[in-house]
């Protein structure tokens, strides 16, 4: 949850068929309109970046990634190359 340092103000325009839903939902939970609306807000908000940042893979790139963890390929003679050299710089005898 963000810390609000300060607060600014939010306008929207809404249809009396939904004000009355945030109302009655809001008296439901006793919250105050506002309160009842931010929390909302910050719930959809929230629930947004987290699908929007979730790595979604098929089941067939599931079973590849999963087969890359458990069965790695071997590294290629260049790549154990610069194993060796970044061990060789790194070792203080």
């Amino acid at each position: 949850m963000l810390a609000a340092s300060t607060s600014v103000r939010l306008e929207a325009h809404i249809s009396t068929d939904l004000h009355a839903m945030l109302k009655c939902a809001a008296e439901l939970q006793g919250r105050t309109m506002s309160d009842f609306v931010v929390f909302a807000l910050q719930d959809a908000a929230q629930h947004a970046i987290q699908q929007a940042e979730a790595i979604r893979l098929t089941p067939t790139d599931q079973e590849c990634f999963a087969r890359a963890l458990l069965f790695p390929p071997r590294p290629d003679p260049a790549l154990e190359r610069a194993f060796s050299r970044h061990g060789k710089l790194l070792r203080t005898e």
